[in-house]
């Protein structure tokens, strides 16, 4: 148990008290005689053996039962010689009971109770069973009291130590929480950004190299168009580090957005991308149209990396009860998804943004009629999710829009 400064206090107050109380007793009853004078010099030294060891009190454990047990020596000195000083024993019950293990507690108690009792016994004119039983009595119920209020102690401790470690163990278990989920943020933005781009700029710039002797300007236009999505892409870049929403949301609503990528898929690849929207617009939370977006990028490399389309139709509808976005392709479809090696990010990371702001991804294909990627956020979640969330959500099995699972 640990110590408390006001328990000690009080208990060397009490101690002080009686002993200057047994002190006024003896010289008011017995005068000053010889014994009288020996008793409080006894009495002198026993408060100073006890202030050494207040003084001591915060000292390394045996030198604490060293002072016990000088004081506990003078003390029947003291009672020896007048057996008023008896009744100090109940601060040095206290002193046993802080100090001494449990044998020595038991050992202790029934010696000072033993002490007491043979005192008052001495000095009574008339022997009566108060003499023994008190003692006995207040002996019981002090260590009972002391040893109850210590258990309660040592498992309020024991609670908050394992509320100390569980806290701690929290905190680190959020920490990591926490890294996985800006790694798995910064993955997706890598994977929906940086690699997008790069392959986009690789197609341009191979298309330049084989044109460029036959044809120089429009091999100078494909280099131009590289140099631009690789301006593009470092910004986009510096905003997913610093967690901003992506360049193309910016001044623009999500339908002006989506019109931007599908003119800038088609103009790249050279497929007939087309938007079509539906409904009448009305506001969404920034979160949900970052991943509205980042779904439509996505699909859009898909459909340019492995489906093998001529036409891709991008249907953004916004209805009574959910805002939907839709990516259909010509290309060749497929049966059972199978990642190709290294890859397989793209779809789950779409599943992941949509399932962060409530909403689903829903793929079907068949082998030569195409795929479809259909993605749709219920409108109580577009509308009143705050905007401080993420372009993030759960995770789900890659499978391919409009070719094979590795897109």
């Amino acid at each position: 148990m640990r110590e408390r400064v006001w328990l000690n206090r009080a208990m060397h107050l009490g101690f002080y008290l009686l002993l200057a109380a047994s002190a006024s007793r003896l010289v008011s009853r017995h005068g000053v005689d010889p014994q009288t004078v020996a008793s409080l010099v006894v009495c002198g030294v026993l408060a100073l053996v006890y202030a050494a060891g207040v003084v001591l009190w915060d000292g390394p454990g045996p030198r604490r039962l060293v002072w016990l047990g000088a004081v506990v020596a003078v003390w029947l000195v003291l009672v020896a010689l007048a057996p008023s000083f008896s009744w100090c024993a109940v601060p040095l019950l206290f002193l046993c009971l802080r100090l001494l293990p449990p044998r020595g507690v038991v050992a202790a108690t029934a010696a000072l109770t033993l002490v007491v009792i043979a005192a008052q016994l001495k000095i009574a004119r008339e022997v009566d069973p108060s003499l023994v039983l008190a003692p006995i009595g207040v002996a019981t119920m002090t260590a009972v009291i002391f040893w109850e209020l210590q258990r309660e102690s040592a498992a309020r401790q024991r609670l908050i130590d394992d509320l100390v470690s569980t806290r701690g163990t929290l905190a680190e278990s959020r920490h990591r929480t926490g890294v996985l989920e800006e790694r798995e943020r910064l993955a997706r933005e890598i994977h929906d950004t940086l690699a997008q781009g790069l392959t986009s700029m690789g197609i341009l710039l191979q298309a330049a190299d084989r044109m460029w002797a036959s044809d120089p300007d429009r091999a100078r236009a494909h280099v131009r168009r590289a140099a631009t999505a690789a301006a593009e892409n470092l910004d986009e870049a510096r905003r997913f580090v610093r967690d901003l929403r992506p360049s193309g949301l910016e001044g623009a609503s999500l339908p002006e957005a989506l019109a931007r990528l599908c003119e800038r898929t088609g103009h790249d690849t050279g497929l007939d991308v087309r938007l079509r929207c539906e409904g009448e617009p009305y506001s969404l939370q920034e979160g949900v149209q970052a991943a509205l977006l980042r779904v439509a990028q996505g699909a859009l490399a898909n459909v340019r990396d492995h489906a093998g389309a001529k036409r891709v139709m991008v249907t953004l509808s916004y209805l009574d009860g959910e805002v939907t976005l839709d990516v259909f392709d010509d290309g060749a479809g497929f049966a059972e998804p199978a990642p190709a090696p290294g890859r397989g990010y793209g779809l789950r990371a779409m599943r992941d943004r949509l399932a962060e702001v409530g909403g689903s991804l829903v793929v079907e294909s068949a082998p030569g009629e195409g795929t479809a990627v259909a993605a749709a956020v219920p409108l109580g979640e577009a509308l009143s999710m705050p905007h401080a969330v993420r372009e993030a959500g759960s995770r789900g099995d890659d499978v391919a829009a409009g070719g094979t699972e590795g897109r």
